[in-house]
């Protein structure tokens, strides 16, 4: 489904992501972990349209979209959600996923249909009781599930998720691990970045490790956390003791 060939991005004198090759199939789900640096949202950011890359190419289900412009690639069925969240603030939630609705997938589609579209996104979510709600009255989570909601409004084939459980609470955690389970069950596939490694590796099917913009490990979850390489780079001797 996604496919990314020798990927590399430079800031000045950084190299920010470097020669990075990686995949991800139909109905899978690959963790995305390293450390804070390591070049995980930049690469979603080429992924995405946001920056085009110095060198290699994206492909997404065989068209080369490197050079796309976000909304061209959204439309193509990649959906994504942000580390830092930045909804519409001044618009109810429901009028938020609406509009994810109405332009996240380029066709034409009615105003009822999109609001009948973006209902059923955010009770999957847990907001239908709040869809009135104004989004600068909404609570850290209620803002994070949002972010889900719209970028499921946009029907990916595809999604990004960046930290989308970053600052949730256990029991939230574990919500929203169900709530993925679910997105994979209607047929999305997931490119997941996080850094709660529990939740990481519960759920995903292979996880795909970045230090210093260089991919140096990739692998099942239960290989990955035995990597030496991983586990000096990132996950550090007390997870693997107490994992």
């Amino acid at each position: 489904m996604l496919e990314c060939r020798g990927v590399t991005k430079s800031f000045g004198g950084l190299v920010a992501v470097n020669r990075v090759s990686l995949h991800v199939h139909e109905k899978e789900v690959v963790g995305l972990i390293g450390p804070n640096g390591s070049g995980k949202t930049t690469l979603f950011n080429i992924i995405n349209g946001f920056y085009k890359p110095d060198s290699g190419c994206v492909e997404f289900q065989g068209k080369n979209i490197s050079g796309l412009k976000p909304h061209e690639i959204c439309r193509l069925g990649i959906g994504r959600t942000f580390q830092l969240v930045k909804p519409f603030m001044k618009m109810t939630a429901l009028e938020n996923v609406v509009t994810a609705a109405l332009y996240g997938k380029g066709k034409s589609i009615s105003m009822s249909d999109a609001r009948q579209k973006a209902l059923h996104w955010l009770e999957f979510v847990g907001l239908y009781d709040k869809r009135h709600v104004a989004t600068q009255d909404l609570n850290f989570t209620d803002l994070r599930m949002l972010e889900l909601a719209r970028a499921l409004a946009t029907e990916p084939k595809l999604l990004l998720l960046d930290e989308i459980m970053a600052g949730l609470n256990p029991a939230e955690t574990s919500r929203a691990l169900k709530l993925l389970k679910d997105v994979l069950e209607v047929g999305i596939s997931i490119f997941w970045i996080e850094h709660i490694m529990k939740a990481i590796m519960t759920l995903s099917h292979r996880v795909i490790v970045l230090h210093s913009g260089e991919k140096i490990a990739e692998g099942k979850p239960t290989t990955i956390s035995k990597n030496e390489k991983v586990i000096k780079a990132y996950l550090g001797e007390t997870y693997v003791k107490f994992k």
